[in-house]
């Protein structure tokens, strides 16, 4: 059994240092950067038909025309649902301010629901009666808890910075991507031995095109049409019902059930229930497209298990923010992929010498 010396110790404890310190420079970044590689490997086919479209001569221009066809897509979304929700927000610590927080009242139609109408609709009423009192007893808190709130909201815009960054990144690698792939296949065949490198590191490219299409991209899309449904019908808070149904999605919850309240509040607030019914069968329709648009995303079904994905979901949230919502739930996939991979190979992956 062959020894260290001395000198490869410290060799040993130096590059250790230094890998430690590198470490320590790129975290705050690795969520960021991580998803920037994910855009990157989901957005690729799409990125090299809109390049073909304009020519190898032109790449340049295209690149930059897509980069701003999809930041507008990203940020015109995402700013009218952060506006409404600080618009809220502002409006409702303004309220209490003055003493003038209520929670509206329900309407008599409430009474008409069937078996669970009276009901409701008296608990309501007493919620509402009760709420002016409670808010001017406990005013202090309650403006307190809303200015930290607002305040919150500097983080929420750092993390559209940390998407655009992170779409930024995406693109670079995208107009590099021979050289990255290249670069990836170097480092994973070191990893595991030369041939298995790139077979995994293609694995992992269709996993991460699978999660992306067939779980995170519905999910933005549910909750977006979602959101325009809430905000036309004039649903209190549009922007956090769209934010659950946006988690539910990604965490396979259906989301039929998380909309049912915003049909509840549109039938009480409602002018008329002709409106009422237009937005329940909408809103319906949106919450059912999952089950359209998931067979024609997907080539093949995805089959990472609902815990997985549940677990990667709100682990990378509670890592990373609503970033590492995308970043755990793709990360995690794609461990799982591996894992069933190794688990189910006959032939053992032995460490490159």
């Amino acid at each position: 059994m062959k020894s260290f010396t001395i000198t490869e110790f410290i060799r040993l404890i130096v590059i250790s240092l230094l890998l430690l310190w590198g470490f320590f420079l790129i975290k705050p970044f690795i969520g960021v950067f991580a998803w920037g590689i994910i855009l990157a490997i989901a957005l690729f086919p799409l990125f090299e038909k809109f390049n073909h479209v304009f020519g190898e001569k032109k790449k340049k221009l295209a690149t930059l025309i897509f980069a701003v066809i999809f930041l507008a897509l990203l940020i015109i979304p995402t700013y009218l649902m952060t506006d409404s929700l600080f618009s809220n927000l502002k409006s409702t610590v303004t309220k209490i301010h003055n003493n003038e927080l209520k929670i509206t009242p329900p309407t008599e139609k409430v009474k008409e629901w069937p078996v669970i109408g009276e009901k409701v609709y008296s608990n309501w009423k007493e919620l509402s009666d009760n709420s002016q009192k409670y808010a001017i007893e406990h005013k202090d808190v309650l403006i307190e808890k809303g200015k930290s709130s607002i305040k919150s909201f500097t983080g929420f815009i750092g993390t559209i910075l940390s998407f655009i960054l992170s779409f930024i990144i995406a693109v670079a690698f995208m107009s590099n991507a021979k050289g990255a792939f290249q670069s990836v296949a170097n480092f994973t065949n070191k990893l595991v031995g030369k041939g298995k490198g790139v077979e995994m590191l293609l694995m992992g490219r269709d996993t991460v095109r699978n999660v992306v299409k067939g779980i995170l991209f519905v999910a933005l899309i549910q909750a977006f049409l979602c959101f325009l449904g809430f905000k036309f019908m004039g649903i209190p808070a549009p922007a956090i019902f769209a934010f659950v149904v946006l988690l539910a999605a990604i965490v396979q919850i259906p989301v039929t059930i998380v909309v049912i309240p915003t049909i509840v509040i549109a039938y009480s607030i409602a002018d008329s229930s002709v409106v009422a019914t237009v937005f329940t069968v909408y809103i319906v329709v949106v919450s059912l497209l999952d089950n359209v648009l998931k067979p024609i995303l997907l080539a093949k079904g995805l089959q990472t298990p609902m815990g997985v994905i549940f677990i990667g979901a709100i682990g990378g949230m509670l890592l990373h923010g609503i970033i590492g919502l995308f970043v755990g739930t793709v990360l995690l996939a794609i461990l799982h992929k591996l894992y069933i991979t190794w688990v189910s190979s006959e032939e053992e992956i032995k460490l490159a010498d």
